[in-house]
Order: C-alpha cells, then sequence, then structure tokens
C-alpha cells in the first residue's frame, strides 16, 4: 500500500467519499458516492467563479465543500469542525488535491471568534446536530455571514408549509394541529443509532427559522438545500414579563 493508501486507511472511517490519488475514502458509503452524488443536484447554484471571495464552511467534514470551493477560485476558505479527526482528513484531501484551506477545531457557536465575515458561508449537515440551532443561525447572521449561505438540514414530517399570519390569540390552538406548521422534532435518545441528533424540522421550521434569523431563501434547488441571502433581522419582539403569561 502506498503512502498515501496507509494514511487514508489510518484516518477511517471516513463519511466523505473523496478520490485522492486514484484510491476512495469511503468505496462503501451507505449512501452511495456521497457527497459528490447530492454535489450534482444543487452545484449549478454556486457561482461558477468565486475569485477574489471568502467562504467559510462548517462542519467541514473530510473537506469535500471547502475543496470544491477552493477549485472554484476563492481566494480563503475556512473549515471549522469539532471533530479533530474530520481535521486531518480534511487536511489530507486539501495537501493531496494541492489546494490551500484553513482549518479550524471550533464549534459554531464559536464564529465570532474567527473576527471576520465571509462571502459565503456553507452550513449544510450540521443544524439538526445540535442543542441550540436558532442560537447557532443567530450567532452566524451576527458574526460571519457576510452576503450568501448554502443551508442543509435533515428533514422529517410533512413538506407543506403554512402562510403564517401576524398574530394568533392565545385560546386559538388550532395552528399548533396543522401538518404545514413549522415544527421542530426534538429527539430525547437516538436517531439513526446517531446521539448527536438532537432536533430535525419539518420543511416549515426550516423556512421560518432561517427567516427569523435575518436570512432570506433565494433558491431551494432540492429538498433540504437552501441558498440564502444575508438580509435584515425581523423587527426584534420584547421578551415577556418574567414568568410569561
Amino acid at each position: 500500500m502506498t503512502d498515501l493508501g496507509t494514511r487514508i486507511r489510518d484516518l477511517q472511517p471516513w463519511f466523505h467519499n473523496l478520490r485522492l490519488g486514484g484510491i476512495e475514502t469511503a468505496p462503501d458509503h451507505p449512501l452511495g458516492d456521497y457527497p459528490s452524488f447530492k454535489w450534482q443536484g444543487f452545484r449549478h447554484i454556486v457561482p461558477d467563479d468565486l475569485t477574489g471571495r471568502t467562504v467559510l464552511d462548517i462542519g467541514c467534514n473530510a473537506g469535500f465543500y471547502a475543496i470544491e470551493m477552493a477549485r472554484r477560485g476563492a481566494a480563503r476558505v475556512v473549515g471549522i469542525d469539532s471533530d479533530p479527526r474530520y481535521l486531518a482528513q480534511a487536511e489530507l484531501a486539501a495537501r493531496t488535491e494541492g489546494v490551500e484551506i484553513d482549518l479550524r477545531q471550533m464549534s459554531v457557536y464559536d464564529v465570532a471568534e474567527l473576527g471576520e465575515r465571509f462571502d459565503m458561508v456553507i452550513f449544510m449537515g450540521v443544524f439538526y446536530h445540535l442543542r441550540h440551532p436558532l442560537l447557532a443561525l443567530d450567532l452566524l447572521w451576527e458574526h460571519a455571514a457576510g452576503d450568501i449561505m448554502l443551508f442543509q438540514s435533515m428533514q422529517r414530517g410533512s413538506d407543506a408549509v403554512a402562510k403564517p399570519a401576524p398574530d394568533y390569540a392565545f385560546e386559538d390552538e388550532t395552528p399548533f394541529d396543522r401538518n404545514d406548521w413549522p415544527r421542530l422534532h426534538f429527539i430525547e435518545h437516538r436517531y439513526a443509532q446517531d446521539p448527536t441528533n438532537w432536533f430535525v424540522p419539518n420543511q416549515a421550521a426550516s423556512e421560518a427559522m432561517l427567516r427569523s434569523a435575518g436570512f432570506q431563501i433565494e433558491a431551494h434547488p432540492e429538498p433540504e438545500v437552501y441558498l440564502c441571502r444575508r438580509g435584515p433581522r425581523p423587527e426584534a419582539v420584547d421578551p415577556p414579563p418574567c414568568g410569561g403569561r
């Protein structure tokens, strides 16, 4: 086995099936050629030429999307992940592919520490792993997102989307019985044998939470994937007095 092959084997298991030096990192991936096959469904909404732009890839894993952005000419690509093994995989992949990625071990909750806004934020495959998903969106709007964001989350439940009224009477419980109402499903234990799956939205919740955080949806090329633009924050609402109502 070549030195590269040995290094790839030493960093197993891989969640991204990359082709490094002719070697597939996850040839038996249960989802198939992932994430390449998924990328084909929405790559057209990402600018072909990213010359001069900066990119932040949150939860970069082995670096598939970060490498793609570097190939499109991005001036600076930063990849963050909380798992050091994924970062080691991404470092090997970037070096093998001859691109430069600034890799950091950190959480999405720590993006303010980067001290910069990025022309493009990639926030894919992370949302449902977070105990505080709306906080993450708020922090990205506040500290990291400068223009566009590519967002993806696993979704479960109805794909119908309600058009919410500006307000509802306290006595009106009917919205909560509707399948098209935004719902965030909490997972107390495990889902798909993964203890880090915490909140899984339906489609209505994904879209409502993006809007609530100040991201305007510009494209929805396939289920679960959105291209958003950082817009104005919705008008703030004063918190209720202590004790609620």
